[in-house]
């Protein structure tokens, strides 16, 4: 399996599968975010899977801890691979996510915690009220999530290779892949998969560049000649 995971950005069901069918479960992973989900719910997860594809549940939850967990508990009774939690919501909040990940009957999906979204700048990070620049805040938050037990982060691939020598068990999943020439949309903090992989990315989250190509079977193709040339999976 590659470590490409392919977005699915769109608003509704039929769309996100439409492309999915044009799309080699072998080949590359999906991920349901906020916008999809909402629309579509737990049976559009439930489709992507019948068609063999593993599914990345991109909903960044951040609330109470016992919101959180309930959440949590529900995603992982979907049977996706991967879900993820902001770790801006604190330890309390992490350690509830894990317990109930831990808990939840039949196969256990990756919980992985969200440290600093890769369209956010220093300036943006101050009008927050964080003065810490976006590399020394990931670092700050995987630490937090490496002591919860999570899995792994999601982070800039430019902060990936920190991250692996300081938790080379931590598994890093990073957006913001953009190929070479390709446009940046609202990513800030982007690199191309061959660098983000030479940087220590575990996996790669790439949408638009896929999805909105003429053909998105043959940009994939693509992008996975782009890795296998320097880095065989």
């Amino acid at each position: 399996m590659t470590p490409l995971i392919v977005a699915l950005d769109f608003p509704r069901a039929e769309l996100a599968l439409a492309m999915a069918a044009r799309l080699d479960p072998q080949q590359c992973r999906l991920k349901v975010g906020k916008e999809l989900f909402t629309s579509a719910g737990p049976a559009l997860v439930e489709a992507l899977q019948k068609r063999g594809f593993q599914v990345f549940l991109d909903l960044k939850f951040h609330d109470i801890p016992a919101t959180v967990a309930g959440a949590c508990r529900a995603a992982a009774s979907l049977g996706v691979w991967m879900l993820n939690v902001h770790a801006s919501g604190g330890r309390a909040m992490l350690e509830a996510a894990r317990a109930a990940v831990d808990q939840s009957p039949g196969p256990k999906p990756l919980l992985i915690a969200v440290t600093v979204l890769t369209s956010l700048a220093s300036q943006d990070l101050r009008e927050i009220g964080c003065n810490a620049d976006p590399a020394a805040q990931v670092m700050r938050l995987a630490s937090l999530a490496a002591e919860a037990g999570l899995d792994g982060v999601v982070c800039s691939a430019q902060e990936a290779g920190a991250l692996r020598q300081k938790w080379p068990d931590l598994l890093r999943i990073t957006p913001g892949i953009r190929p070479a020439g390709a446009s940046l949309d609202d990513q800030r903090r982007v690199l191309t998969p061959t660098a983000a992989l030479a940087e220590g990315a575990d996996y790669l989250v790439v949408g638009r560049p896929v999805t909105a190509a003429p053909d998105p079977a043959t940009a994939l193709a693509g992008l996975i000649a782009e890795i296998e040339s320097v880095h065989p999976y």
